[in-house]
């Protein structure tokens, strides 16, 4: 399992896709937002939470069709199916790795992407940990999609109809723990309903993430 971890995330870093554009992709969203609402430091204030939460959606969208698109090219797929690792492990491993190479550099990233939007201070803690709570989902929904349609020609728009919906409580819940922290009001209630989404997407999305691959590997 570790072997395939290393692997994933070597070819995460040279085959393109990985964290750097992510990051590059969400500074656009942030920078260019000023621009569309306008420089009121008040408006961009209130917006910040919901923009960052999107822009890290977003980023992390990008890369999430070469979850397994490169080893069904290589064959690599089919070794990993008749491995002794289960197709459930294997498909864990592939959503540890993308979260590693995007949602944790978007996580890390997004307090400091947050002063260009006027974040409030008291933001910034709510912020990093509603994503930090959050982006493991947004990696396990995303290979669940980029399970379902592995081996399809462009795929990648077939896979964002299916995932985005699949996005938007993690979007609702994650946007709402950063925007009450940033308001100082209590962010119990979002931030559980965040946790218990991403507990449940865990437990049993890389079960389904399975079971499409097998259909799709016969």
């Amino acid at each position: 399992m570790i072997a395939l971890l290393a692997r994933d995330l070597r070819l995460s870093i040279r085959a393109g896709g990985g964290f750097g554009l992510a990051l590059a992709f969400f500074l656009i969203v942030v920078t260019l937002t000023p621009f569309a609402v306008g420089p009121n430091t008040a408006t961009l204030s209130l917006i910040a939470p919901g923009i960052l939460w999107l822009g890290a959606l977003l980023a992390c969208l990008l890369s999430l069709d070469r979850i397994f698109a490169l080893d069904w090219e290589d064959g690599a797929l089919d070794l990993v199916a008749t491995s002794p690792l289960p197709l459930e492990g294997a498909a864990a491993i592939k959503a540890a790795a993308h979260w590693l190479t995007t949602g944790l550099p978007l996580t890390l990233a997004a307090p400091a992407l947050g002063v260009l939007l006027n974040l409030p201070p008291q933001g910034f803690v709510w912020l990093a940990l509603s994503l930090a709570l959050g982006t493991p989902a947004l990696s396990v929904i995303g290979t669940f999609g980029a399970a379902l349609t592995v081996g399809v020609k462009r795929g990648g728009l077939l896979m964002s109809l299916i995932v985005l919906p699949l996005y938007v409580p993690t979007l609702i819940f994650g946007a709402e723990v950063a925007r009450r922290g940033a308001e100082a009001q209590a962010t119990a209630t979002p931030l559980a309903a965040l946790a218990a989404i991403s507990l449940a997407c865990v437990a049993l999305l890389p079960f389904a993430a399975a079971a499409a691959l097998r259909v799709n590997l016969r």
